[in-house]
């Protein structure tokens, strides 16, 4: 894993520019907003090591670190790797003399069968029945914001088997227990390594991990416990969402294998823009052309907010060409339901390009009283 790489930055980057990095590639990929949750923790290690200037230079000299390590050699401390060795790392052709090809993995997975790291679970995590995941999104517009909104939507996706219901067997048929595994989804097997021979636990090929196998598969799905097909999805949008905001549904991802456990689904939420009102955070901002007079002299006039309700508003006397003008409580609704923000209003004073005659005696005599 290259950490320079995760970043996009050069090995000479300065620490400035490994955080400046880092605070893009967060704001990128974070999971509240809607980015990738293994690709974050990836930014993170990185950031973490290449942060720390002890930690950058172990990295830079050995391409890893060493908690508490004295060295790279066994028996060196607490910190030595099983991946590493008599100071070089163990390669394919690591030990050529013996006639084993060896690697990192085998490495790992030796001692994890040896001294007892695994307990066999291994084989237990490739045994996965639960659904995938979705990932959607949504567009609303701005008013949407002030109340809330329910959508429905339609995805075709992996559903139950609505012939057998998730059990992958034909309805009135036994489902029975794997003959080779006995149940429990998984066999042993004898693995040759450099150290010796090793049992090791793999996910049982017969029953799939599944510890049981259908008398007679289910002529629909053929075993799998689901189909592909169309599903209605009701989804809740509640007051005061922003954009890239994710709403968790549980259990609406496809469905799982052999009545396994349904993903979820994740609707990332996108807010048009408006034509006239710009939001900010929970406030929401627009523009009001006034005439010279009523910047010279005020007035009250009557506007529409974003809800289309219409409200006074006093300009007062004196005012210029990009004063800002609050209406408290008239913004978006606060995410946790209580109070919502401002609205604010900013003047802009129109200059007439053409004048009637009138309009003209009348400013000419302004101009003569020097106004």
């Amino acid at each position: 894993m290259d950490y320079y790489k995760i970043l996009g930055i050069p090995r000479g980057a300065s620490s400035e520019e490994i955080k400046k990095a880092y605070y893009k590639l967060a704001h990128r990929y974070h999971p509240d907003k809607g980015g990738d949750k293994e690709k974050m923790k990836e930014i993170n290690q990185a950031y973490q090591i290449l942060s720390d200037k002890e930690k950058r230079a172990q990295y830079d000299r050995f391409g890893r670190t060493f908690e508490g390590a004295e060295g790279t050699r066994p028996g060196a401390g607490p910190g030595w790797d099983f991946n590493w060795a008599w100071g070089r790392p163990f390669t394919k052709d690591a030990d050529e003399d013996s006639g084993f090809e060896f690697g990192f993995e085998d490495l790992n997975e030796v001692f994890e069968d040896f001294f007892g790291f695994d307990g066999g679970k291994t084989a237990r995590k490739k045994n996965i029945k639960k659904g995938r995941d979705i990932k959607i999104d949504i567009e609303i517009p701005l008013e949407a914001t002030l109340t809330g909104l329910k959508k429905e939507i339609s995805l075709y996706k992996q559903i139950l088997c609505p012939r057998c219901q998730g059990r992958g067997a034909e309805p009135d048929t036994a489902v029975k227990e794997c003959f080779s595994c006995r149940g429990t989804g998984e066999v042993q097997q004898v693995k040759r390594s450099f150290f010796g021979s090793f049992t090791h636990w793999t996910v049982c090929p017969e029953c799939k991990g599944e510890g049981r196998i259908p008398e007679k598969p289910c002529n629909v799905c053929k075993g799998e416990g689901r189909v592909k097909g169309e599903d209605d999805i009701k989804i809740v949008i509640p007051a005061g969402i922003d954009s890239n905001q994710v709403i968790k549904i549980i259990g609406k991802g496809e469905a799982g294998r052999k009545g396994g456990e349904a993903g979820d689904l994740y609707v990332r939420v996108l807010v048009k823009k408006h034509p006239v009102f710009e939001r900010r955070e929970d406030d929401l901002f627009t523009f009001i052309p006034i005439n010279f007079s009523q910047a010279v002299l005020g007035d009250e006039i009557e506007i529409a907010t974003l809800d289309r309700s219409k409200i006074l508003l006093k300009i007062p006397a004196g005012s210029e060409s990009g004063k800002i003008l609050r209406v408290s409580g008239k913004g978006i609704p606060y995410f946790s339901g209580y109070g919502r923000g401002n609205l604010y209003i900013e003047l802009t004073v129109k200059i007439p390009k053409k004048l009637t005659r009138k309009q003209k005696e009348l400013l000419e005599q302004l101009k003569k009283e020097k106004l």
